[in-house]
């Protein structure tokens, strides 16, 4: 039974070291080369892979062709075509799989309708429920270790009393918000907390934004 295959092609911003029709034609070529039918070409040209998928208008039609169940299997270049981390791949490949569709991707050779690339798919399974795991726990060590040191302050640091009355000097200058935040090279929050503070209960002068 011939497959139906749905090719995506996806290329960001920065396209001096691949296009979207080098990835077509290989993809292609590919198709000939196993005899795959292909039905449908999507394409995100110019988007990251960082984006969602509201903001990708050919991944979205692919998922909603998965959905549809109008292909067999879906073959792009590469899994960062698709989404920049390895839990997008196996979030996408468990979607995708549970509608019966297969994925194929040209420079990582995996291939799901196979017995080894369906292996391949449940270590990368594996080794995502791993990293997210060893994520969580240094996270949660590195947090009791500083608690029981005692001796630092979890978050941002505090700020230097220099860099405080640096920004107190060119608030009462009149400088807006913003200028005195790139000034100070400090964030408009903080900027906008510490001038709080010089208007609050003392009648201060009324500070711009700009």
């Amino acid at each position: 039974m011939t497959k139906r295959v749905a090719i995506y092609g996806r290329v960001s911003t920065d396209k001096r070291t691949q296009t979207v029709e080098n990835q077509l034609m290989a993809l292609n070529e590919v198709a000939v080369r196993l005899g795959w039918t292909v039905v449908a070409v999507y394409t995100d040209e110019g988007i990251s892979g960082a984006k969602g998928r509201d903001q990708r208008p050919g991944y979205d039609a692919l998922l909603k062709g998965v959905a549809r169940r109008e292909f067999d299997m879906i073959a792009a270049w590469s899994v960062d075509r698709l989404g920049r981390s390895l839990q997008d791949l196996v979030a996408f490949l468990a979607d995708v799989q549970a509608r019966g569709v297969d994925l194929y991707l040209h420079q990582q050779a995996l291939d799901t309708s196979t017995p080894s690339g369906r292996m391949l798919f449940g270590l990368l399974s594996v080794f995502s429920d791993y990293e997210r795991a060893m994520i969580r726990s240094r996270v949660i060590a590195g947090l009791e270790r500083v608690r029981a040191q005692g001796t630092k302050r979890l978050g941002r640091p505090p700020m230097s009393d220099a860099k405080v009355e640096q920004i107190k000097q060119a608030l009462m200058a009149g400088q807006g918000i913003r200028a005195t935040a790139r000034e100070t090279s400090a964030s408009t929050t903080s900027v906008m907390r510490i001038a709080r503070s010089l208007t609050v209960g003392a009648g201060g002068p009324e500070i711009e934004a700009a």
